[in-house]
């Protein structure tokens, strides 16, 4: 398979019968993409992969149907069908256990959702992006004025995803995503607010020892000195979308640190242990010091930053990892039937352009 690793012509066929797959396992119902979800993990992790699996389809789809326009007629209308989905009471319904509130129902208020908002925000501005209709206008404003209020109330830019818990920066930086998309399009409004958030971010967040930003902050803003492979790949790759200077920066330091050649290249969740095994809810089952959902980030950076070498190298570990399989013109890897958000994510940053 990995020999059609290496242009956007060469890969074509491959990627459109992976989208075929991820269509016909996430266009579906709100009922049916949770039960694909694994059974093993919590059910607060099974609405958060749910809903990544929603808006990582959609940035694929998006992203192929600017590749490829014949393709694009189509894929708006399943980017449709996939935020109807994500807009179900059974998909928000991780967030509203978490603050005990129906986010929806919370837009007006106080309580931040920013897992729940950021993505449905995204989801919407790719919808637009690639010549969706206004029927989500009225709430694609409400999610980012939302996101926006709550953000510049904050002394550090920065509210947390639950509460209780850490800042992710890599949950921040797809709020952060979201408004620069929204700003493109809506005349520069909120880019004040994702200008002053990377400005703090390059100057306030940054770990000396490894260059990257930290992985999680204080709930007041103050950093905790921990850098993880996963959430870094994650912050590249998102970085890359809107500043792409940072994420040359960060991706090179990535690379520095995190990067790992043998017995495969990918990227290591711990630059300052080794680990033969070990299982992280983020960055999954640890092998050989290898994290899969680090590895498959880094996909995204390497390509949105032409790394097309170590774009290649990292397609192929996945491709070792995951083992393709294609039936019925679909195609998709195996270790989809156990983790369908992997299969979303990687294809969503293999096509990023």
């Amino acid at each position: 398979m990995t020999y059609r690793h290496g242009d956007f012509t060469k890969e074509k066929k491959d990627i459109i019968k992976r989208a075929k797959f991820l269509i016909s396992k996430v266009a579906t119902s709100p009922k049916q993409l949770v039960d694909e979800m694994p059974k093993q993990i919590p059910p607060q992790f099974q609405g958060e992969w749910a809903i990544y699996s929603c808006s990582m389809t959609c940035k694929a789809l998006a992203n192929i149907s600017k590749l490829y326009p014949e393709c694009r007629s189509e894929f708006v209308k399943q980017i449709s069908v996939i935020i109807d989905i994500a807009l179900s009471k059974e998909i928000r319904e991780y967030d509203t256990k978490r603050w005990n509130e129906d986010p929806l129902e919370g837009l007006n208020g106080r309580l931040s959702h920013l897992s729940y908002y950021s993505h449905l925000a995204w989801m919407i501005s790719e919808y637009k992006n690639v010549g969706g209709d206004s029927k989500y206008d009225d709430l694609y404003h409400s999610l980012c004025k939302a996101m926006n209020d709550r953000i510049i109330k904050s002394p550090s830019l920065n509210i947390q995803t639950y509460p209780k818990e850490y800042i992710y920066i890599p949950d921040m930086l797809v709020a952060i995503v979201a408004l620069f998309n929204y700003s493109q399009q809506y005349k520069g409004k909120y880019r004040d607010t994702v200008n002053k958030w990377l400005c703090k971010a390059k100057t306030e967040w940054i770990d000396n020892k490894t260059g990257m930003l930290f992985s999680f902050l204080t709930k007041n803003g103050e950093a905790i000195p921990v850098v993880k492979g996963s959430y870094s790949s994650l912050n590249c790759y998102y970085l890359s979308l809107i500043d792409n200077k940072f994420a040359t920066q960060q991706f090179e330091c990535l690379k520095t640190n995190f990067k790992q050649n043998h017995p495969f290249v990918g990227i290591k969740e711990y630059n300052d242990r080794k680990c033969l095994y070990e299982f992280d809810i983020d960055a999954g089952p640890i092998i050989f010091n290898l994290s899969p959902s680090g590895t498959a980030f880094a996909i995204g950076a390497a390509t949105m930053l032409h790394d097309k070498t170590f774009r290649k190298q990292l397609l192929r570990t996945a491709e070792i990892a995951g083992s393709t399989i294609t039936y019925k013109n679909k195609r998709h890897y195996i270790l989809s039937n156990l983790a369908l958000v992997g299969e979303a994510i990687t294809l969503a940053l293999r096509t990023s352009n």
